[in-house]
């Protein structure tokens, strides 16, 4: 499986790119005037799992590898980009190719790099992001419906059905019902199935703070209030430390942390937040002295699986041998996992669970 791509998005100088530079420590441009960023950049930052190291360990793997979310810095977005302002049709194109949507909202204020609107309100903005992906996916409706109505003049219960569900879905994107995402999304793959609709597309908001925590923790209340009853996730970052940190050395960052009171890194929540916007779960796999994990969505089964690390594998699969990383913790190795049942024999419609180390016996 390819690395999970994730957009960054936001309005211009919301902290896209400074956030982009933490996670992936790329070194993109930033500068304090809109449309820095013209080309998406991209990078591929590790998923943080403390249970590969502990499994890696065990196995005595001189390779360790994570999974990876593969991060893509899209140029800002501003108000009228679905009529093709600013970098609009660019930006929209760049979107329209990721699997989930990081959304930078910016709280914070800065004497160099002036806000696009005036003001900092994150709420405004990120109605604003939401009224474009809307507007945009409208038009693209639009189309779909036309041929979907054209197709159910023949009575056809099968084609009036899909007019009818895209009729729904265009009510709940122009705003005037409850966004069911993954109702909406099931319903447009089943009735138009080359439409990609931004709005329907797994989305975190990141709010962008600065370092005060009274006015971090009001637009926090304010975003919350907003984005919950759209059920979208909130959290909260400050990329222009998340910078400086990944700029230092292990050692010197964890002082810093220490000094600021930080516990986890910002970076490693959003990784895994990210991770987590497509319900993927990891299993393991350990084979010539290589831990690796893989990401697959919650429900597959072990053939499934199995293809992810090759299609020979899902072609020839004959059975697994499974164990859960927890049991093979307790037991130290797959030998006394084996001998006290912890390891066990499945085959290919056994459903992967997360934190499962699985090896795959395949017929060339």
């Amino acid at each position: 499986m390819s690395s999970l791509r994730v957009g960054i998005v936001g309005l211009p100088n919301a902290g896209k790119t400074t956030l982009f530079n933490a996670l992936s420590r790329a070194g993109a441009q930033v500068a304090p005037y809109p449309f820095t960023t013209v080309e998406p950049n991209v990078g591929v930052v590790p998923v943080p799992d403390d249970r590969l190291g502990r499994v890696a360990g065990l196995a005595e793997c001189a390779r360790v590898v994570p999974a990876t979310v593969r991060f893509v810095d899209i140029a800002g977005l501003v108000e009228g980009a679905s009529k093709g302002e600013g970098l609009g049709n660019r930006f929209l194109a760049n979107i329209r190719d990721v699997d989930a949507v990081v959304h930078v909202v910016r709280a914070f204020e800065s004497g160099s790099a002036a806000h696009v609107t005036g003001s900092i309100d994150p709420v405004r903005d990120a109605e604003l992001i939401e009224t474009e992906l809307r507007l945009a996916d409208l038009e693209i409706l639009a189309k779909a419906l036309s041929k979907a109505r054209q197709n159910a003049k023949s009575g056809d219960r099968e084609c009036m059905a899909c007019m009818e569900g895209l009729e729904r879905v265009e009510k709940m994107v122009s705003g005037d019902a409850s966004l069911d995402r993954e109702g909406a999304a099931e319903t447009v793959m089943r009735c138009a199935p080359g439409c990609e609709l931004l709005t329907l597309k797994p989305t975190l908001l990141v709010l962008n703070v600065g370092e005060s925590p009274e006015e971090a923790a009001r637009f926090q209340s304010e975003l919350l209030s907003w984005a919950g009853p759209r059920g979208l996730p909130v959290l909260v970052v400050n990329a222009e430390i998340e910078a400086e940190l990944a700029e230092l050395d292990p050692e010197e960052a964890v002082e810093f942390e220490a000094e600021m009171g930080i516990e986890e890194e910002s970076l490693d929540r959003l990784a895994r937040a990210s991770y987590e916007l497509l319900g993927l779960i990891t299993f393991f796999s350990i084979d010539s002295g290589e831990c690796r994990a893989w990401p697959v969505p919650a429900g597959s089964t072990a053939s499934y699986a199995a293809g992810r690390i090759h299609t020979d594998f899902e072609k020839g699969f004959v059975k697994a041998e499974v164990v859960h990383q927890d049991d093979f913790v307790s037991c130290g190795c797959f030998t006394t996992a084996r001998d006290t049942g912890a390891l066990r024999i499945e085959g290919r419609e056994y459903v992967v669970q997360d934190g499962d180390v699985i090896h795959f016996k395949f017929a060339t």
